[in-house]
C-alpha cells in the first residue's frame, strides 16, 4: 500500500452501531396553538412528517468496532476524483476500490489508538491546503473544481488532515525498523549512473552526492512493504464484515 492521495479519508472511528443504519433526527417543535381543529392538525402531521424525515447513512462495512458508512465511501470517491483531477467514478469497481482504501484506513486507526498516538492539530493541514490551492491559476478555478467534483473546502481539509496524520504515523510506525545495506545503497547508484549515462547526464552526480537521496528513496520503499505486510497480517487478526457483499475484495 503506497500513501498517495487517492488513499485517505477522515472518518470517525469510534462510532458503535448495533444495526445497519444510524438515523440523524430533526424533531419538529410543536407550538400548542397551532392545534386548532382536526382538519389543521391532520394537514400539519403531514407537514411534520416531511421535517422530520430521517437521513440514513447506511453501513456497509464494519472494521472491529469501526463502521465505514455509504457516504464515507462517496466521499472517498470524490475527494480522491478532486485531488487526482480526475472525473468522479461512481462505478461499482470504483466503490470496491475506494472501499478497500478505507478498510486498510480503518486498521491504521486501530493501530494509532492502540498506541495513543497523539494527532496533529488541525491547523496543519493549512500548508497542504495552501500548496493545493497554489496549483489553480485563481481562487475562482479552485472553488470551480470543488464544485465539479461534489466536495467542499471543510471535505478537502479533513482529508488533507487524515493525509497528514497517516503519514506521520506510518513513518513513526515503521522507519524505525528499517535499515538499508551500504551495498544496496551502491547498487541503486550504479543503476541510476546508467540511467543518467543514456539520458545524457552532464556532469553525473558521485556516490557521496547521491548517498542521502539514495538512501531515503530505499527507505522510503522498505516502508511500503512493511506496511503492505502488516496489513496483509492484520486483516487476519481483525474482523472485517461486509455488509455490502459487491464491496467485497472477491466478488468479481
Amino acid at each position: 500500500m503506497r500513501i498517495q492521495n487517492s488513499e485517505f479519508r477522515i472518518q470517525n472511528p469510534e462510532v458503535r452501531i448495533q444495526n445497519s443504519e444510524f438515523r440523524i433526527r430533526k424533531e419538529p417543535l410543536v407550538p400548542s396553538f397551532w392545534i386548532l381543529n382536526s382538519e389543521f392538525w391532520i394537514l400539519f402531521l403531514a407537514f411534520s412528517i416531511l421535517l422530520s424525515a430521517e437521513i440514513i447513512d447506511r453501513i456497509v462495512i464494519t472494521v472491529g468496532n469501526q463502521v465505514i458508512t455509504q457516504s464515507q465511501i462517496d466521499d472517498e470517491i470524490r475527494v480522491t476524483a478532486f485531488l487526482n483531477r480526475d472525473q468522479v467514478d461512481l462505478s461499482p469497481a470504483a466503490r470496491k476500490q475506494a472501499a478497500a482504501r478505507l478498510v486498510e484506513q480503518a486498521l491504521i486507526k486501530r493501530e494509532m489508538d492502540l498506541s495513543h498516538y497523539p494527532l496533529p492539530e488541525p491547523g496543519d493541514a493549512g500548508e497542504s491546503l495552501q500548496s493545493l490551492k497554489a496549483m489553480y491559476s485563481s481562487e475562482s478555478d479552485f472553488q470551480n473544481a470543488l464544485q465539479a467534483s461534489g466536495v467542499t473546502v471543510d471535505e478537502l481539509t479533513r482529508r488533507l488532515w487524515w493525509q497528514l496524520t497517516l503519514l506521520r504515523f506510518i513513518d513513526y510506525r515503521f522507519r524505525p525498523g528499517i535499515q538499508v545495506p551500504a551495498a544496496d545503497v551502491q547498487a541503486y547508484y550504479r543503476q541510476q549512473v546508467s540511467e543518467w549515462e543514456q539520458k545524457g547526464t552532464n556532469p553525473i552526480p558521485t556516490l557521496q552526492e547521491s548517498r542521502d537521496q539514495i538512501e531515503e528513496i530505499l527507505t522510503q520503499q522498505r516502508i511500503d512493504q512493511a506496511l503492505e505486510q502488516w496489513i496483509k497480517d492484520t486483516k487476519s487478526q481483525v474482523t472485517i464484515t461486509y455488509l455490502d457483499p459487491t464491496l467485497r475484495p472477491d466478488v468479481q
